[in-house]
């Protein structure tokens, strides 16, 4: 399977019968520890309690604040890609009038930090933790950053020294990675944002109207968007997603895979093979905790 360099092959595990791409097996366990700022309720009180006015607040605070304050919506909006006109600006800049991104920065990490200690209880003293902090971010500060706006900004925040901290900014540095790829990707497939839902929830046998991050929009809004898809062949009469559809998605996962590899390449296959072993007990405790 593409992505798969020669000497990561040991490190790759199986899907169906196939070699899966190291990018994707990274993303099994990197990805519970960087959604700990969605799931971890310490993080948005912490960053709460700094005046914003809800979660929404919270996010685009914790998410947008390596720009720093002068950033425009549009570009915010640009960059995380997937939400649908307006809704970032609902938040930014706003949220720099009651907060600064320095603020927001320190609440964030303080809070997904004490949320990965309640989680990983006894285990979050673990040797592993450091071993695998030190690893990944060898990974993480690894790749070029052109192209990619928000792991860019990112990489220019100085790197936590806790074990716990600084695995979980590794993490959140490969997951704005792949992120940017993704969007590349999408770009690519000419998927818009907010089609970039519905693809996923249709993908997965969700009606869209239920999916967690289109749900909220007036009808008539998604009905076109959908519409839209129908009328390029990606969805089918009955609402779901044709082979056409089908074929589009695992082209995207394909491609988003291929632009997630560079970070791994920093690693020999037994860096690889260790990170492995000792982020697998971490992650399979975060699965357990969050509705993933």
């Amino acid at each position: 399977m593409e992505g798969v360099s020669g000497r990561h092959e040991g490190a790759a595990r199986t899907r169906r019968g196939k070699k899966m791409p190291v990018a994707r097996r990274m993303y099994d366990l990197v990805e519970p520890i960087g959604l700990v700022p969605y799931f971890a309720d310490e993080s948005d009180e912490a960053l709460m309690a700094l005046g914003l006015r809800n979660v929404w607040d919270a996010y685009f605070a914790g998410r947008a604040a390596p720009f720093g304050r002068d950033v425009p919506a549009e570009v915010v909006h640009a960059v995380f890609y997937n939400f649908a006109p307006g809704e970032v600006a609902r938040h930014i800049p706003r949220v720099w009038e009651l907060t600064t991104p320095e603020a927001a920065l320190a609440a964030r990490e303080w809070g997904c930090v004490a949320g990965m200690r309640r989680v990983l209880g006894d285990l979050a003293d673990d040797p592993r933790v450091a071993r695998a902090a030190d690893l990944l971010l060898k990974a993480a500060t690894s790749a070029p950053v052109g192209g990619r706006p928000l792991y860019a900004a990112l990489r220019a925040l100085p790197v936590p020294q806790e074990p716990v901290a600084r695995l979980w900014h590794a993490a959140t540095l490969l997951r704005e990675h792949r992120g940017d790829g993704h969007t590349v990707a999408l770009l690519t497939e000419g998927i818009g944002g907010t089609e970039a839902h519905v693809l996923h929830a249709l993908s997965v046998d969700l009606p869209a109207e239920k999916f967690g991050r289109v749900w909220h929009l007036p009808a008539a809004q998604l009905d076109a968007v959908i519409d839209g898809m129908r009328a390029r062949g990606l969805v089918g009469p009955d609402g779901w997603l044709t082979p056409a559809g089908r074929a589009t998605k695992d082209r995207v996962e394909a491609m988003t895979d291929r632009l997630a590899e560079a970070p791994y390449d920093a690693l020999t296959a037994d860096e690889l093979d260790h990170l492995i072993a000792d982020l697998e007990p971490l992650s399979a405790t975060f699965r357990k905790t969050f509705p993933m």
